[in-house]
């Protein structure tokens, strides 16, 4: 799937689903450009409550011609008909029709995924963020070498919005992911 045309195959903008945005969520993801990608996550409900959300989830992003991408396992994406699925420890064989999605916040991790065959990776967290309170953003020069070692599209995570991935822009990541800033 790697391509050098990134911005063809994969969107630019991703909502992250948590507990947060819960209350506001399809209005969150008719609010999104059309083609826009979202992590389903709700890790907070268990499997009956959590495959009847993303059901719902599913088909407000049908409408808006979004990626939708469960942080679940391989074959749980493919039963409910998720378009990818999100995780650095889910083998290449197993995602096979999948895309496949992971998060990195170092170079261990970077390497990981790209093992895995990962065709989009999440680093964070790029600036200070609700989700992990209290954790030391990576800093520009991070984030240049970490983007540097991915070869395939980044997204930046934690704290990003549009306007500081506008100025973010020249580090080189595809696109950038937020709960907060997505969240109306």
């Amino acid at each position: 799937m790697h391509h050098p045309c990134f911005s063809d195959l994969y969107p630019q903008i991703w909502l992250m689903t948590d507990k947060r945005n819960e209350a506001v969520l399809e209005q969150s993801i008719a609010s999104l450009p059309r083609g826009s990608g979202i992590i389903f996550r709700h890790y907070h409900l268990e499997e009956g409550a959590r495959h009847a959300r993303f059901q719902t989830v599913r088909n407000c992003a049908r409408r808006g011609d979004h990626i939708l991408i469960l942080a679940g396992p391989p074959e749980l994406a493919h039963r409910w008909g998720a378009d990818g699925v999100h995780g650095r420890q889910w083998k290449r064989h197993r995602t096979a029709g999948l895309l496949h999605s992971a998060p990195v916040h170092n170079p261990r991790e970077i390497m990981a995924a790209k093992r895995a065959g990962a065709d989009l990776l999440f680093l964070s967290p790029a600036f200070a963020t609700r989700s992990h309170p209290g954790q030391k953003p990576l800093g520009r020069f991070q984030i240049q070498h970490l983007i540097s070692l991915c070869n395939r599209p980044v997204i930046l995570l934690g704290g990003m919005n549009a306007q500081r991935f506008q100025q973010q822009a020249h580090l080189g990541a595809h696109g950038w992911a937020a709960i907060d800033a997505l969240s109306m």
